[in-house]
């Protein structure tokens, strides 16, 4: 059983920092959560590398890859 992380983001928008729980479940995963500050949507990116750590990236809704 794997137990949620904490990890710190930062708002595209607002640029404020944010603790989000992440499931490592959800590596190779997208979804899209508001942001607590400024209630825009961000899409998180989770992954995990050939290490085994945990990566989330995030982005605005509007931005491509």
């Amino acid at each position: 059983m794997e137990f949620l992380t904490e990890e710190v983001v930062y708002c595209p928008y607002c640029g404020e920092a944010i603790e989000v729980l992440v499931d490592p479940q959800e590596a190779g995963q997208q979804y899209i959560e508001d942001c607590q500050v400024c209630c825009k949507p961000i899409t998180f990116d989770v992954a995990v590398d050939s290490m085994g750590n945990l990566s989330v990236s995030v982005r605005d809704e509007n931005e491509t890859y």
